[in-house]
């Protein structure tokens, strides 16, 4: 086939999520047809380092960077290529769209994003706002409050005041929340760092850990609670797949749980009603759009048990793609596979780079706006 799609997959990166990144960055460049695209597999190493080749995902498991090529992205507004730096020479290569699949900070957070929007190059996924502001907790659950949608009871602190004051922020949690609670890194996904605490002797334990991964941190009430989520697909006219449920097998859906004892379950569809399920869908979208998102994401929510209220939880503007994955679960239950929804993915990117292409740029003298 002519005129193929070059994309390059980016994946691993600067963050505790990198393990977890390069498991979705292979998923995708495994899934993407040949037939329509050119794969360039791009892993960003812990010390943020940019390598290039054929089997990076391979190297990057087994962290045998030898036979890779570092590389950086052309800055240059609109040039949209990669730089390859080879025996002292500087290799061009065209690239048509980034696909990153990078979680965590410096990955989802809008600073990879933000460099894409620099170079003025096409990528997927949401844009610098919808990233920075989702990936932040404490920002979104107030952003979230303002706009009315139902959020759990919480208390958002910084590793400062925690230093300086630990014996008057317990007393605040105790009097505010009550056992049980989650302590949670506000900048941080994968469950990295998150602990469920029942007692006031391990908060202090709890805190100090999450202190390690961000330095603002979200208190959040301990709700008996279903989990569940719902992927959201689409720029300005998105919609929502059929809702999934994470079936706990612990104490809450941590790090263990999720990529290494595998004890906890998915249902996709999850057993709710019809009425239930449309409003958590409604829910998920007016979520994505107050937040401008774009492309993809997924919306985790709670429903409490003994009261049946939802509350909004946590947007993932870049959720996992890997074989336990719910995005992609949630899709193929609505009849998108999965090769698809990567298909529809890039031509979201593609769809809002030429909208902003149409934006105007430059002021002339007589007042009007115009694009150079």
């Amino acid at each position: 086939m002519k005129n193929k799609i070059r994309v390059a997959v980016i994946f691993g990166g600067r963050s505790g999520e990198h393990e977890v990144s390069v498991v979705s960055g292979t998923n995708i460049i495994e899934s993407l047809d040949r037939n329509k695209y050119d794969v360039i597999p791009i892993g960003i190493t812990k010390l943020g380092k940019w390598l290039a080749g054929e089997k990076a995902p391979e190297a990057f498991k087994k962290g045998d960077y030898s036979d890779l090529t570092q590389v950086t992205l052309n800055s240059e507004s609109g040039k949209n290529e990669l730089l390859h730096f080879k025996n002292g020479h500087v290799e061009r290569m065209k690239v048509d769209i980034f696909f990153p699949a990078l979680h965590g900070p410096f990955g989802e957070d809008g600073t990879i994003q933000g460099l894409f929007e620099i170079a003025n190059v096409p990528y997927t996924g949401c844009g610098v706002l919808a990233s920075s502001v989702g990936m932040d907790k404490l920002v979104t659950k107030a952003l979230w409050d303002q706009a009315g949608l139902p959020i759990v009871p919480y208390i958002g602190i910084n590793k400062s005041s925690w230093k300086k004051s630990p014996k008057k922020i317990i007393k605040k949690i105790l009097d505010e929340l009550g056992m049980p609670v989650f302590i949670k890194p506000a900048n941080m996904g994968s469950s990295v760092g998150i602990s469920k605490v029942k007692k006031e002797s391990e908060l202090k334990r709890a805190i100090d850990l999450a202190c390690e991964f961000d330095t603002r941190i979200l208190i959040e009430k301990g709700l008996n609670v279903r989990e569940l989520e719902c992927a959201v697909l689409g720029n300005d006219s998105p919609k929502a797949a059929r809702v999934g449920e994470v079936l706990v097998g612990g104490e809450f859906y941590d790090y263990n749980d999720k990529y290494v004892n595998g004890v906890s379950k998915t249902r996709v569809p999850a057993e709710i009603t019809p009425t239930l399920e449309k409003e958590v869908q409604k829910m998920a979208l007016k979520a994505y759009k107050l937040l401008d998102a774009s492309g993809l994401a997924r919306v985790d929510m709670f429903l409490e048990k003994n009261t049946g209220k939802i509350y909004i939880n946590e947007i993932n503007t870049l959720p996992g793609f890997t074989s336990i994955s719910m995005y992609p679960k949630m899709w193929n239950a609505s009849g998108v596979t999965y090769k698809k929804l990567i298909d529809k993915i890039i031509e979201l990117g593609f769809e809002r780079y030429r909208e902003k292409q149409q934006k105007k740029i430059s002021f002339d003298e007589a007042g009007d706006w115009y694009a150079k």
